[in-house]
């Protein structure tokens, strides 16, 4: 059994790690602007500066709610970043659209985007647990 501080150090640190991917993609994008919006383009999406612009905010300011949990909001940065990387699915890993040995490898990309959501889905239950 966790003791207090163990238990609070080890829930921020789940809350750094669930979020790795995100807050690193968005400081990416930060400094990569050009190849994000290279990105939108290439799955067609319509205004890719603005949806460039919407996917590094998505990642960097659902990170920050999860992680610092600021008025017991994290799971608002929860379900920012589940309802994200669940269209990243049809709109960059459509593995059904794909012939093999593609489809596998994005097939395999879509159960690794849903095992990030269900981390998501707990720490969205754990943003209002007290202990």
């Amino acid at each position: 059994m966790l003791n207090s501080k163990n238990y609070f150090l080890t829930l921020c640190l789940s809350r750094v790690v669930v979020t790795f991917f995100f807050w690193m993609a968005g400081i990416f994008g930060v400094f990569n602007f050009d190849v994000i919006v290279e990105e939108m383009v290439a799955v067609g999406l319509p205004w890719p500066v603005l949806f460039a612009v919407g996917t590094i905010l998505c990642q960097l300011v659902g990170s920050a709610l999860i992680i610092f949990n600021v008025a017991g909001l994290g799971w608002v940065g929860s379900v920012m970043l589940i309802v994200f990387t669940l269209l990243t699915i049809p709109l960059g890993h459509p593995f059904w659209a794909f012939s093999e040995p593609e489809r596998t490898k994005e097939f395999h990309i879509v159960l690794e985007h849903i095992t990030v959501v269900g981390g998501l889905m707990m720490s969205a239950i754990l943003s209002g647990h007290k202990r």
